[in-house]
């Protein structure tokens, strides 16, 4: 398959192109920063180009047939929690792109907060989350709005009629780990460990993402994975 990457230069976004170029798929990696294309790009195509403008991404995505959402609000927590309403606009803007594009595939890297912890009840809407992310995720409670965010930009994508499926990883803060291959999948419920742990490393993530692009289940769904 052809598959374009957004957001290639993140932590989860490397592992996705990784993971697509180990199982010998063509690989299209995008950025909005020039300066962030590697000097050595090995079997990747690097292309600028951004998220943010439809007329942008209509012309990166031609002729791929998957095309990967991966993208942070920012290189660390406070750029971040600034930059959270890219979250929606770049949603925004690849849905709009698609419409150019009806039969290429959008997968989308997304958040854990609007999974929920039991019937109706979502993460992000637990008494005192806000409160309990320093504890939780040593995050700041202004990070909330990148938790919103996340679900403002889900419930852009249930609106659409195009080819997409939405991602919820667990609640623990995606980091580099080890690669599995071993997890759990689940739809809308967040998926905990016995000892109350809710967690998958980066790497099982773009496991978990590829094959999905090589075997869908999830059309025009949201699917989680953990441990």
């Amino acid at each position: 398959m052809r598959i374009g990457v957004f957001g290639a230069t993140g932590v989860i976004g490397q592992r996705v192109v990784a993971e697509a170029l180990s199982r010998n798929h063509d690989v299209r990696a995008f950025t909005r920063n020039q300066s962030k294309i590697p000097a050595d790009a090995g079997s990747v195509t690097w292309q600028v180009a951004d998220v943010l403008d439809v007329d942008s991404i209509i012309t990166a995505i031609s002729g791929l047939d998957v095309v990967v959402n991966a993208i942070n609000a920012g290189d660390d927590i406070p750029d971040t929690i600034a930059n959270a309403d890219v979250l929606p606009s770049a949603a925004s803007a690849l849905l709009a792109a698609l419409d150019r594009h009806p039969s290429t595939r959008l997968l989308v890297v997304g958040g854990a907060g609007s999974l929920e912890v039991q019937p109706g009840l979502q993460v992000v809407d637990v008494e005192g989350f806000v409160e309990q992310l320093p504890i939780v995720l040593g995050v700041p409670p202004e990070y909330g709005k990148v938790v919103l965010a996340h679900r403002d930009a889900l419930n852009l994508y249930r609106l659409s009629n195009r080819d997409w499926t939405y991602l919820s990883p667990s609640a623990a803060l995606i980091t580099g780990g080890e690669r599995t291959g071993r997890f759990r999948t689940g739809t809308n419920q967040l998926l905990v460990t016995e000892d109350g742990t809710s967690d998958i490393s980066a790497e099982d993530l773009a496991v978990a993402l590829l094959d999905e692009a090589e075997r869908p289940q999830f059309i025009q769904r949201r699917f989680t994975v953990g441990y």
